[in-house]
């Protein structure tokens, strides 16, 4: 066997066969449009990998007992998702070279293909954690039941809906952390522990009295200040306390699911509150890894959507959806709910509950 070269290790060859379009000869079709195909190829090219770099963070995160040392590399797969979704946003520049008129003149070809067809974007958002019911549909249909039918037909399409049905059954990245954060130790107790439960009741308790107590004094500023109406800030701080709470407590939750959400939730704020003690540094970096993925998947999504509003304004889309519209809604959408949730009710250093065996999240000796 010969010494590999580079284009057989990539296998260039090949790759460079595939820009030819539905006329399968790339000489055949305009350059408008073969710069369409390839700036699409090379976003699934990246989708390729960011599935496997979620793969991996969620395996690492999803053992029984996470030792400290594979968080460090939980978070450096995170940040290189971070990294791709963040040129794949830069990309859309690329794509807003094509002009309207340039658009035109071949799009009418596509329908009705679309890429809300790409069937690794659908099974990216599974792996992340979107939820059956936070699926937004097009043309009254569900996306993934959509790409099971017109894979039917499809070249590959057994293929396709594998990797579909796959991904619907794994666990996923929102799922893998919900359990870590639900194991987090909290004032010292650790879940499982005799009196964990009644720990964590205290310390959420505590938690809210502070919470609300800043809240009651932050609203009595202002109204001395006279920039607010003293009743109507009342109501705020009480409706905000309301919603602290049940945000805490799990109120939207029931049965074991509710006490396990209520402990991973108090997990979450117990990190972020302490986050600079030692045993916390890296599980507060992973937290704002992740929070750093789902903000620059909006950011690609909203970049998404304007690349196309400039390019062919808020006409139907080539697979029968609202166009624009639809992108817009869906970078909306929320994934990691309660990452983003929990900033809006975080206490400054000085008013939190006090520490509880500080020595437990001290630098090991």
């Amino acid at each position: 066997m010969s010494a590999p070269n580079y284009w057989d290790y990539l296998q260039v060859d090949r790759l460079l066969e595939l820009q030819g379009g539905l006329e399968g000869d790339d000489a055949q079709i305009s350059s408008d449009e073969l710069h369409f195909i390839v700036v699409h190829q090379v976003y699934e090219l990246w989708l390729k990998l960011l599935l496997r770099e979620l793969r991996d963070a969620r395996d690492q995160l999803a053992v029984e007992r996470v030792d400290e040392q594979i968080i460090p590399r939980v978070v450096h797969h995170l940040t290189r998702v971070e990294e791709i979704l963040r040129l794949m946003t830069a990309q859309w520049a690329v794509m807003e070279t094509l002009t309207p008129q340039d658009f035109l003149v071949f799009r009418d070809k596509l329908a009705p293909a679309s890429g809300f067809q790409s069937f690794q974007m659908r099974e990216l958002e599974l792996v992340l954690g979107l939820g059956t019911d936070q699926r937004l549909k097009y043309g009254g249909v569900d996306p993934i039941d959509h790409i099971r039918e017109v894979s039917q037909k499809a070249r590959g399409g057994d293929k396709v809906r594998k990797q579909i049905n796959a991904a619907l059954e794994e666990l996923s990245l929102r799922d893998a952390l919900q359990r870590w954060l639900q194991r987090t130790p909290i004032q010292g107790s650790c879940l499982g522990e005799a009196d964990d439960a009644g720990t964590v009741d205290k310390f959420l308790t505590e938690y809210l009295q502070a919470w609300e107590s800043a809240q009651r004094k932050v609203a009595g500023n202002l109204a001395s200040a006279g920039i607010a109406d003293p009743q109507g800030l009342k109501k705020r701080v009480e409706s905000a306390g309301a919603g602290a709470r049940a945000f805490l407590l799990a109120e939207d939750q029931e049965g074991e699911q509710r006490d396990a959400t209520r402990r991973a939730r108090a997990g979450l704020l117990f990190i972020e509150s302490y986050r600079e003690l030692p045993l916390l540094a890296w599980p507060r970096l992973l937290i704002d890894r992740v929070v750093a993925v789902e903000k620059q998947m909006l950011l690609w999504r909203n970049a998404h959507a304007r690349m196309v509003e400039r390019t062919i304004g808020r006409r139907i889309g080539t697979g029968g959806s609202s166009g624009v519209d639809y992108l817009d809604e869906a970078a909306r959408v929320r994934i990691f709910t309660d990452l983003w949730t929990v900033r809006g009710i975080l206490l400054a250093p000085e008013h939190l509950p006090r520490l509880q065996c500080p020595e437990f999240y001290g630098f090991a000796t």
